[in-house]
């Protein structure tokens, strides 16, 4: 009986040891300052908040295996990314006010994954705009610092327009 009792208890700490790192939301802003990755990905939404591209610069990868899938659209490398989707839409922005909630983090080694609510509002020439919706993030340590390597969010479809009254 000891025997059994002493094989579970093992089994279940070696698989705890091996099993990725999970972690409580990060919503508030003592867990985000103490989860790296939740606070790149907050600086991320204050960068886009602001339209401060540089600040972006410097939370993403530079190479050409960075994806963002976005709405059904793909971008491939962050330039790509920044300067024909990022850049065009933020400047078409006002008043741009996004904010992450419910994110969850897990790390395993040089490599983090996170999933994340979102929403968005903000003004544009002809109309306000708001969204909400889903997001998953993947990051990579590269020195000290986690960078964004993949990034997809998505939103609900809009519910079809009612047909006019005959």
């Amino acid at each position: 009986m000891r025997i059994a009792l002493i094989t579970t208890l093992l089994v279940a700490v070696t698989a705890a040891a091996h099993e990725p790192t999970k972690k409580a939301p990060a919503t508030t802003a003592a867990a985000i300052a103490n989860d790296p990755v939740a606070a790149v990905l907050v600086r991320n939404a204050r960068g886009f908040e602001s339209g401060d591209l540089a600040m972006l610069d410097t939370l993403w990868a530079h190479d050409d295996g960075v994806t963002v899938f976005e709405s059904g659209y793909a971008n491939y490398g962050w330039v790509d990314y920044r300067d024909h989707h990022l850049k065009p839409e933020l400047e078409e922005m006002e008043n741009v006010k996004y904010q992450l909630s419910d994110v969850r983090t897990r790390v395993t080694g040089n490599t983090a994954w996170a999933t994340f609510k979102y929403s968005l509002a903000a003004d544009l020439k002809e109309r306000h705009v708001e969204a909400a919706g889903l997001g998953t993030a993947v990051l990579e340590k590269r020195g000290n610092d986690w960078k964004i390597v993949h990034w997809h969010t998505s939103a609900p479809r809009r519910p079809p327009a009612r047909p006019a009254p005959k």
